[in-house]
């Protein structure tokens, strides 16, 4: 009877500690994420599943181009998944040949899936603050993002954190590449 006593709290303890472990880690190091959607496409798709790293901006900034995960502040309930474009201080504006401007240079990316066709608020200047960030996403032309008032500018301190691996689908699964160059053949 002892040895049956000693190995079933040997055992209760080893699920507590993993139940424990297990919650750390999702509370306060990662952050599973499923992609609603066609917004990032053609970098995330629709009902890919990933994990954003929570550990990273406890130590550094959001980077441009990164893409971040954060609540939409109209319903904290859901998140948004947008890539990072305008950083603290710099001034973000879209005209209407689709070209994005920081600090009145265009910015050199490729991530959009398409010319955008309508800059919505960044149609005029607009300042990013201390702790503020422009996002978009990769869809422009289908992404409810900074240009629209309901999102507005991201305060860094809102950001949960970046997606850094897809976990699903499995025939895709890996680290995502911020860098790497947006196309239709991905």
């Amino acid at each position: 009877m002892k040895d049956f006593l000693q190995s079933a709290g040997s055992t209760i303890l080893t699920i507590l500690i993993v139940v424990v472990a297990t919650w750390c880690f999702m509370k306060f190091v990662a952050q599973r994420t499923d992609v609603d959607g066609e917004s990032m496409m053609y970098t995330l798709h629709d009902r890919d599943v990933l994990m954003a790293d929570k550990i990273t901006y406890r130590f550094s900034d959001p980077k441009r181009f990164d893409i971040v995960i954060f609540p939409y502040p109209q319903d904290p309930s859901e998140y948004f998944i947008k890539r990072v474009i305008g950083l603290p201080g710099e001034t973000v504006q879209i005209d209407y040949d689709g070209n994005i401007y920081i600090n009145g240079e265009i910015l050199e990316e490729h991530y959009g899936a398409e010319i955008i066709q309508n800059p919505g608020r960044a149609a005029e200047p607009i300042t990013l603050g201390e702790d503020e960030y422009f996002v978009m996403g990769d869809n422009r032309n289908y992404s409810m993002d900074s240009r629209e008032p309901s999102v507005g500018n991201i305060k860094g301190s809102d950001i949960i954190g970046r997606t850094w691996l897809r976990i699903y689908p499995f025939s895709t699964f890996g680290i995502i590449d911020k860098n790497k160059e947006n196309t239709k053949n991905d």
